[in-house]
């Protein structure tokens, strides 16, 4: 078969697909929820193009910001429109598998107190990024520039500041940051604003309060909630005390509702609801702030609607959820599930 023809099969066994409805495969039902209102990227290096991205964030003005396996950060609208994109220092090693965006922490020196984020220029915003295989959380501007001062960590260990495989970093309202990590040291370590070292709490385990890989850090009014992957829970942590206090642990492994295999990113939407992506489940579930649950989409296939190990979600000014479909190397926005 000559490639223009195997093209237009290929597109038309897709367009089958889609069309046919959604159908059940193994033990995680397929085509949960109704279809997305928009999917775009495909496989590829070019502008707009993904080899199985790795983590997703969002900007107050609803920019994405999406890191794949080539290293590279691309910048896109909600609608899928490439704006830019950059690459992390090194990539021989690994790729980064975590973005999150914070104020920078000379805005937050300055307040002094909690800190609006709100209210911070786009200007003073930082893009961190877990650079997993430096052991090292990178900060840019949001236009791509690297701010080397702002670096935590670089150094393999296991001591205070050091890293193992760094999975996300994330900042508090007044400037503090929180870098998880996995490998033997399955911990979450805490810095001022300047990036110093103040605290560390978690270690390898299955009790309240260990981790085995976790994968997804996100603050919320003092509350930081872990994506406890390979233990597949979600476990909630209060900060206002100086050492963090575990509050309480969501989940078991499974596939009901409820239930995660690999949860490995979290969003929250305007409403307070939690939005959990599950790598194994090939689904997104939405649960209340209590963590009752609300509703799955998704399920495990290549057609619109379906999810081939997705790792990341967001939330955008809309209540438009975008998840990263990796292993279909692509973005599919749909509406809150309900």
């Amino acid at each position: 078969m000559n490639q223009p023809n195997r093209r237009k099969v290929l597109r038309d066994l897709a367009s089958l697909a889609t069309l046919s409805g959604f159908a059940s495969v193994g033990c995680v039902p397929t085509g949960q929820g109704p279809l997305p209102d928009l999917v775009w990227g495909r496989r590829g290096m070019s502008e707009g193009r993904f080899l199985k991205p790795r983590a997703i964030t969002i900007d107050d003005e609803d920019r994405l910001y999406i890191v794949d396996t080539t290293g590279r950060i691309q910048v896109f609208d909600t609608d899928g429109n490439f704006i830019r994109f950059w690459r992390t220092p090194e990539t021989s090693n690994g790729r980064p598998t975590g973005l999150a965006i914070q104020a920078s922490r000379n805005n937050a020196l300055k307040s002094g107190v909690e800190l609006d984020r709100t209210a911070v220029s786009v200007d003073d915003r930082r893009l961190l990024v877990a650079d997993t295989h430096y052991y090292r959380m990178l900060s840019y501007s949001l236009d791509g520039t690297l701010r080397p001062e702002e670096q935590i960590g670089g150094t393999a260990g296991h001591l205070p500041g050091d890293f193992a495989f760094v999975t996300d970093a994330v900042c508090d309202a007044n400037g503090c940051f929180y870098v998880g990590e996995y490998n033997a040291s399955d911990r979450i370590q805490k810095f001022d604003p300047e990036g110093n070292f103040l605290t560390q709490w978690g270690g390898n385990g299955t009790e309240p309060g260990k981790f085995v890989r976790p994968q997804s850090l996100v603050v919320r009014e003092n509350v930081l909630w872990v994506a406890d992957s390979c233990n597949h829970r979600i476990q909630r942590f209060d900060l206002t005390p100086e050492k963090p206090e575990l509050i309480d642990v969501w989940g078991q492994p499974g596939d009901r509702a409820g239930q995660f295999f690999y949860p490995y990113d979290l969003a929250f939407a305007s409403d307070g609801s939690l939005l959990v992506i599950e790598y194994k489940n090939d689904r997104v579930q939405r649960f209340d702030p209590d963590g009752n649950w609300i509703a799955s989409w998704g399920g495990s296939g290549l057609e619109p609607g379906r999810l081939n190990q997705p790792w990341g979600v967001v939330v955008d000014s809309l209540d438009r959820v975008h998840i990263l479909d990796s292993s279909n190397h692509r973005i599919q926005r749909i509406g809150l599930p309900v």
